[in-house]
């Protein structure tokens, strides 16, 4: 069996205060020894300084750092200083995602799609970079069809991508479905569940909408039920999440990436419940 592959992602925080606590998380959260720590890039390359400075400090501590990296908004030539600024810190990992388009901007830039900005990484620089594209389960959110998304999915992984990680969902079966049915098509890249722990269902649903990820209906009602008691809400969304967890190991997922929102908490639970 192929050793399974856990991961952790971050997003670059805003002030010192902010990064002093995520330097703390990402202390506690190395003591699990993550294959790599991802790190967002907000849209337009809005966090880049933010995002590089974050991957510097992971890969400083010796852990490996996986910088995001979105096209839309970009030219070739400030990909290509991305790209060079990071082979000379030494990384050689990279999330590669197309990115929101920011509001009020219709100019996607060089790049429409990933596997667009795929391509060029590897026209660019080769083998050097290990490739992560994303994949979604429930359908992207722009998607005109299943079909169409599983074939711009093919798309991202025959332009040489190493593996992807999905948006998070609470439904298992999407996943397997979504794997068996990528499989079908020639795909064989690791495919490696995202997991978003359960701590605020206001802040959870904002997300779920925006990026077209579903929290079912059962769950959705039961989480309303807590209102404003968040210790029994957390304790709740723990049971749900390492059982999705369990259940995508069990299936044969080849491991887990957790959005921890830059807290360290709710991921060591679920992997201390786990038996990881």
């Amino acid at each position: 069996m192929t050793e399974r592959t856990f991961s952790f992602e971050f997003f670059p925080p805003k002030t010192a205060e902010g990064a002093e606590k995520l330097r703390a998380t990402r202390r506690q959260l190395a003591q699990l020894n993550p294959k790599f720590f991802s790190v967002t890039f907000g849209a337009g390359g809005s966090t880049r300084d933010r995002t590089l400075e974050t991957v510097r400090d992971i890969q400083g501590d010796g852990s490996e750092a996986a910088p995001h990296l979105s096209c839309i908004g970009s030219t070739e030539e400030n990909i290509r200083d991305i790209l060079n600024e990071y082979k000379s810190q030494g990384i050689r990992h990279l999330v590669a995602l197309r990115g929101d388009l920011p509001s009020g901007s219709m100019d996607a830039g060089a790049f429409n799609y990933a596997n667009e900005l795929v391509e060029f990484i590897r026209r660019e620089t080769g083998d050097w970079f290990e490739i992560e594209v994303a994949a979604y389960p429930e359908i992207h959110p722009q998607a005109r069809s299943y079909t169409e998304d599983l074939a711009n999915f093919k798309r991202k992984v025959d332009a040489g991508a190493n593996a992807a990680i999905t948006q998070y969902f609470f439904n298992a079966d999407a996943y397997f479905n979504f794997v068996e049915d990528v499989r079908a098509l020639g795909v064989s890249i690791p495919i490696v569940p995202g997991i978003m722990p359960i701590g605020n269902y206001v802040q959870l649903a904002r997300f779920s909408d925006a990026c077209g990820a579903e929290i079912p209906r059962w769950l959705r009602k039961k989480l309303e039920i807590y209102g404003d008691d968040l210790p029994s809400l957390r304790a709740f969304g723990l049971d749900v999440v390492t059982d999705l967890c369990d259940r995508l190991l069990a299936g044969g997922a080849p491991g887990l990436h957790f959005y921890t929102m830059n807290q360290a908490g709710p991921t060591t639970t679920i992997w201390q419940r786990l038996g990881l």
